[in-house]
């Protein structure tokens, strides 16, 4: 019997983690392959078989032309989406690419290319894999830059970008139980090299975990630092909010 950390999400819990997407006109999901995304397709095929109220799911995946296997992991996925019922589509970015600051420009990339695309199919909500470790790594990644109440709330489960919704339904979920949830389905997935290189900060504190864990710095008090930090900016909109509403006076001459 699977640890509760190492358990595969049942088809009901992923349909509970889906049902704020319930009354959206449709869904992108953000799948490049990998153990995380690949268990963020799969669970919303098995989800959207459990709850129909759950909206068309269009399945697109970012290929940057950095690694040459990435045209074959992208027809792997598209293969799995087809296994699993859902459209896919493969968005290929152009141009030159950065010479420094490599990952923060390709993940710019790719959101801007998941919006536009999610736009031209007449989707209004992105949905993303990210997961427990990374709200960890990010809190710990923003606090290395010295960021305030608000960069330390680290990633909103939802929240509106130019009108679409950016949903991160595993925030709370350990990456574990969806790599297991992989293995249980019978599913492979592909590992991308640059998560193992140590030039990119994320991977050093990925690597830095289990001695920050030592330290008492675990995933688990990170991320409930981080949904104190949320709670903490929100009081913080709600009060300079209402100083606005009560004391600020606009004129029609500005």
């Amino acid at each position: 019997m699977p640890s509760a950390e190492g358990a595969p999400v049942s088809d009901a819990e992923a349909a509970e983690l889906f049902a704020p997407l319930r009354d959206r006109a449709g869904v992108a999901l953000a799948v490049s392959g990998g153990p995380d995304s690949s268990a963020l397709l799969i669970l919303y095929a098995r989800a959207a078989r459990v709850d129909p109220r759950l909206p068309q799911a269009f399945v697109l995946t970012v290929d940057h032309r950095l690694r040459p296997e990435a045209a074959a992991e992208a027809r792997a996925v598209a293969a799995l989406a087809a296994r699993h019922g859902l459209p896919h589509r493969t968005l290929v970015r152009e141009g030159d690419k950065p010479a420094a600051n490599l990952q923060a420009e390709a993940r710019r990339a790719r959101y801007d290319l998941l919006f536009d695309a999610a736009r031209d199919l007449g989707l209004d909500a992105v949905v993303t894999a990210h997961h427990a470790e990374d709200q960890a790594e990010t809190f710990l990644a923003r606090l290395a830059r010295g960021s305030g109440v608000v960069g330390l709330a680290a990633m909103a489960r939802a929240r509106t970008i130019d009108g679409l919704m950016l949903f991160r339904p595993f925030l709370d979920l350990a990456k574990a139980r969806l790599a297991a949830t992989l293995v249980d389905a019978g599913e492979s997935w592909i590992e991308d090299p640059s998560n193992r290189d140590p030039r990119f900060d994320r991977v050093r504190l990925r690597d830095a975990a289990p001695l920050l864990a030592d330290l008492g710095l675990t995933r688990d008090r990170l991320t409930a630092t981080a949904r104190a930090m949320a709670r903490a900016a929100a009081a913080i909109e709600g009060e300079v909010e209402a100083a606005i509403r009560d004391f600020v006076v606009v004129h029609d001459g500005g």
